[in-house]
């Protein structure tokens, strides 16, 4: 029988300049976050890590900036605002290497604050739809503080950790996050239909969460056996699931699974997880492996972009030098698709913003991170088209990267083009 105690209770084992570690996505322990920033007065110098957290981050106010130092491997929007600032840094790294930072003890994890399944009758919980870093982190840290919570689906994979191995542990039965998908707008649409006519029957997917990813399964109907391994997935696979579209039959790799390392949506997606066989979430050193990645052929990569400039060059992180994101596994899985057979690495991205300023540039903004180079670069869509940039050199590019630019901006461009390049 565990011992339940209270958050507040649990989180007076950490001291002050411990590193702790927090779960992230649906499965952020907003209760311990809660409980931990309350005793910013007793505390000094907790380093706080963790990637993508949802709920406030109250921990990362400029006014608990002796208490708390914040070092995230991603920025959220509970970050993004005081990303920079005295007590919150970024750390650029791909998330396929962050459990090897706390395995390798380069940040080695005083504390990890999870959420849980309820335990089995063999004493085991899960870690739900977050298996991602917390794996590495569990697997590392001095001090494991469990928020126990029935509404945390138990899934199949790398994610079981038995109770014994918690230092505290606190009930709740509060709803976990749900992230509620929006209806794609027509620009959103017309990406999707021209990455979907690429997509071949029997090709394995790794698209993120969003508009276009769902853009994109929306315009799968008429595939033929397609297979899921990817960091993250939403709501947007259940159609093509229930109607055996998605059945990863073609898999090299995990043949019938759904593989991935985290998922966020409503609780229809976290009922489709539990206990569910056909998902497996595994670390994310193991489903971002460029290795494993390449090992299904057919390997189609869908990720995002913030800009890319006229020679392929693809920043997804920031805004200039402002950092809005993380470098995440956009890498990973460009170069496993690139390295599969058959595969396809694939940018996805609107031609300009909702204020009409075209992500298609001649340059990225000073202090733009690249996020994925020019040499790893294949295919680039938008609403306009599909520009293969493989083989191209750099005036080749420019011009197929030109033809799928936003109408109003293709003279000037070109005139940027024949200046830049020739």
């Amino acid at each position: 029988m565990l011992q339940y105690t209270s958050a507040e209770s649990a989180i007076k084992l950490i001291q002050s300049n411990e590193r702790v570690f927090i779960h992230g996505g649906a499965a952020t322990p907003r209760l311990f976050v809660e409980a931990l920033t309350n005793r910013h007065s007793e505390l000094r110098n907790v380093e706080i890590v963790h990637i993508h957290t949802e709920g406030e981050a109250t921990y990362a106010k400029p006014e608990y900036k002796d208490s708390f130092f914040v070092n995230s491997f991603f920025i959220g929007g509970n970050l993004r605002s005081y990303v920079d600032s005295v007590n919150v840094q970024y750390v650029p790294v791909f998330l396929s290497e962050i459990p090897a930072l706390f395995r390798k003890g380069v940040m080695p994890l005083d504390t990890a604050l999870i959420q849980v399944s309820m335990p089995d009758q063999h004493g085991f919980c899960s870690l739900g739809p977050s298996v991602d870093i917390a794996k590495a982190a569990t697997d590392v840290a001095k001090k494991i503080i469990a928020l126990v919570n029935p509404n945390m689906p138990r899934s199949h994979g790398d994610g079981q950790i038995h109770v014994s191995h918690f230092s505290a542990v606190t009930y709740c039965e509060e709803p976990i996050y749900e992230l509620l998908q929006s209806d794609a707008s027509e620009i959103e649409l017309a990406i999707g239909k021209n990455i979907a006519g690429i997509i071949e029957n029997g090709a394995t997917l790794q698209m993120g969460i969003g508009g276009i990813p769902n853009a994109v399964l929306k315009c799968l109907g008429n595939h033929k056996d397609l297979g899921i391994h990817t960091e993250m997935f939403s709501d947007g696979i259940l159609p093509l699931v229930e109607k055996g579209i998605i059945n990863g039959r073609m898999k090299k790799r995990h043949p019938g699974k759904i593989v991935s390392a985290f998922a966020m949506g409503t609780r229809k997606l976290y009922d489709f997880i539990n206990d569910n066989p056909m998902v497996a979430m595994l670390d994310v050193a193991y489903v971002n492996d460029t290795a494993v990645i390449r090992k299904n052929d057919k390997m189609t990569a869908i990720n995002s972009a913030v800009e890319i400039d006229l020679s392929g060059q693809v920043c997804s992180d920031s805004i200039g030098s402002r950092i809005i994101s993380g470098v995440g596994g956009q890498m990973d899985f460009i170069r496993g698709a690139s390295l599969s057979k058959g595969g396809k690495p694939i940018i996805a991205i609107a031609s300009a913003t909702a204020k009409g300023v075209s992500k298609i540039v001649p340059i990225l903004k000073p202090g733009a991170g690249v996020v994925t180079t020019r040499a790893h670069v294949h295919f680039v869509v938008t609403e306009f088209g599909v520009a293969d940039l493989y083989g191209k050199n750099i005036a080749q590019r420019a011009k197929s990267l030109i033809s799928i630019a936003h109408p109003d901006h293709r003279e000037e461009l070109e005139r940027n083009a024949h200046e830049f390049y020739g």
